[in-house]
């Protein structure tokens, strides 16, 4: 509708998902798959720990005693662990990974079915590639929670454990000094998470802002072209990705300094435990089966340390991604609103406004003492100069909007205390520019009613003289349209809207300026269309052209925001008021 706003919205505090808030949510509903992801990521941690194991086996009693018997033995052993390695890694990444894309494909769903039930209003202020990216991307962050990046936290802290358990039996001095190093890289590691966190939720933003943008573009391009505005719009496409570049390379530059200090400090580890390991061996106090398998274990211990730091980064950045789609489940839905209770049964359409006032701003109204009866079967037109409130009362009647002040009336009972689908089971609307799904004429005339009868659908077809042109088309009813049904004129798009409604079979129908851009040909076959249509149903109509609305039981002149006359068309024009001026100026034209 071509003049609702914006309404007065509460800032919402943003939430911050926590690890444990998320554990609760997701990971433990899950439990029994979580658990069998950590005991195949313990069998194979400890299957790992036979190579290392086995190496002092061999260079101090395989080698010294020509022991053929006991290496054949230590290979089988050896290829053994290396199979059983292979199989929990396969189950692992199948088991759940094949769960995190469930998860995901879940909370996508659950993700479009909260923001369907969000407010008109909220989608009047909201990109539509904005939200397509929070709902496609924003959730992707959950496989490392339910994927194998949590397990493998869980599972590398445990062989990272039973390694410093080894290392600390074996030789306590070679093994503290590696904590020095690691201890500074842990300290690095936390400082950088907590730095990254809020670049990964900033990052989502910008992305669904850019894709917001980029979605525009396409969907306007020939509006750009016609204005030549292709630069411009690559400059700020240009700006946007920029933007993403700009937030990449902090993560990065974060996640660089992590694997380089990583780098640096168990680079110094190394070095020392060389020296010191050296130091005992030509002391005879270690054997280089000793030694050997120290350094083993000691990369057992540190390789899932470095590992941590990576998983780390994507358990931070699935949290942003949670922050943002906690941001969206924890808005109000329309139908949460306790106050709507009540259930409309024997549906007649008798719409009343009672002192109703609106305002998208505070202080600002835009509509003030609105009153008028619209009883079942009615035709009412709403006629006015552009800003007027047309569109809002409008809004109002379709329970798009909630007055600020007074009540509107559905068969006497209060409209905000309505339960919305109870009442819009029986609404259809026609707006001036209908929006059509791509897909075939068929599709988009049955997108009410999927169940609908052929017998109904060709009555509907009928009705709105759709066949007028559709008989013409090769494929007839199975035409493909196009993206918003550009193959097609706007008669043809405006005839096609009217036989969806009415296939839906509406009570109530609320008409939008829905002949205003049409040439007099695609007019006439409209009008009559809308005879059809509005038969027997109660009828709010927005009218630009006034020879249309002739036969309306009533006609109210809005300016600015008040009702400045009423009466049907002869009262009107007896009275030589507003609506007169604006009849015999368009007459002249």
């Amino acid at each position: 509708m071509q003049d609702l706003k914006q309404p007065i919205i509460k800032d919402q505090r943003k939430p911050k998902v926590t690890l444990k808030q998320a554990f609760k949510t997701i990971i433990w509903p899950r439990r029994n798959l979580v658990f069998l992801g950590l005991l195949l990521i313990v069998i194979r941690s400890l299957s790992g720990f036979v190579l290392p194991l086995q190496s002092k086996v061999l260079l101090d009693d395989v080698v010294p005693n020509n022991d053929y018997s006991l290496l054949y033995s230590l290979i089988f052993i050896v290829i053994g662990s290396i199979v059983v390695q292979a199989v929990t890694s396969f189950l692992l990444t199948k088991v759940l990974s094949i769960q995190a894309q469930y998860l995901i494909s879940e909370l996508r769903t659950q993700v479009q079915k909260k923001v369907l039930s969000l407010p008109i209003s909220f989608f009047d202020n909201t990109k539509s590639g904005a939200l397509v990216s929070r709902i496609m991307s924003d959730v992707e962050g959950v496989r490392n929670l339910i994927g194998t990046g949590l397990v493998q936290l869980v599972g590398g802290s445990f062989t990272a454990i039973l390694t410093l358990i080894i290392l600390l039996k074996m030789n306590v001095w070679m093994t503290l000094f590696t904590f020095i190093p690691l201890s500074i890289f842990a300290v690095i590691a936390l400082k950088a998470f907590k730095y990254i966190r809020p670049i990964f939720r900033a990052r989502g933003k910008i992305n669904a802002d850019v894709k917001g943008r980029l979605t525009e573009t396409l969907s306007g391009v020939r509006v750009i072209k016609a204005f030549n505005a292709e630069a411009q719009e690559s400059e700020i496409f240009a700006k946007g990705v920029d933007a993403i570049f700009q937030n990449v390379k902090k993560s990065l530059t974060a996640t660089a300094i992590m694997t380089s200090s990583s780098t640096f400090l168990i680079g110094l580890a190394t070095t020392g435990i060389m020296g010191i390991g050296g130091h005992y061996m030509i002391q005879g106090e270690i054997t280089p089966g000793d030694f050997l398998q120290f350094t083993f274990l000691l990369a057992f211990m540190v390789a899932p340390i470095v590992q941590m730091s990576n998983i780390g980064s994507q358990l931070t950045e699935a949290l942003a991604g949670l922050d943002r789609t906690e941001e969206l489940m924890s808005m109000e839905a329309e139908e949460d609103d306790t106050n709507r209770t009540i259930e409309l049964e024997n549906f007649k359409g008798d719409l009343i406004f009672n002192d109703v006032s609106f305002a998208y701003e505070e202080n600002k109204e835009v509509l003030h003492n609105i009153d008028f009866k619209a009883p079942s079967g009615s035709v009412i037109a709403l006629v006015g100069s552009s800003g007027s409130g047309k569109s809002t009362i409008a809004g109002l009647s379709a329970t798009f909007l909630n007055p600020q002040s007074g009540i509107i009336t559905i068969d006497g009972e209060d409209v905000s205390k309505v339960k919305l689908q109870s009442f819009r089971k029986h609404l259809g609307v026609v707006l001036q520019d209908e929006f059509l799904f791509e897909g075939t004429i068929r599709e988009n005339i049955m997108f009410p009613r999927p169940e609908a009868t052929e017998v109904q659908v060709q009555a509907a077809v009928k009705a709105a003289y759709v066949n007028e042109f559709t008989d013409r088309f090769e494929d007839g009813l199975e035409t493909l349209i196009g993206e918003r049904g550009v193959k097609l004129s706007g008669g043809q798009r405006q005839r096609i809207a009217i036989a969806r409604a009415i296939l839906a079979d509406p009570k109530i129908i609320i008409l939008d300026e829905a002949t205003s851009n049409l040439d007099t040909e695609s007019e006439a076959l409209i009008q009559k269309s809308l005879a059809e249509l509005t038969k027997n149903r109660t009828t709010i109509i927005i009218a630009h052209r006034l020879s249309t609305i002739r036969k309306a039981d009533k006609i109210l002149v809005i300016e600015n925001g008040r009702i400045a006359e009423r009466g049907n068309h002869d009262e009107l024009i007896t009275k030589q008021g507003r609506y007169f001026d604006l009849f015999t100026y368009q007459a002249k034209i």
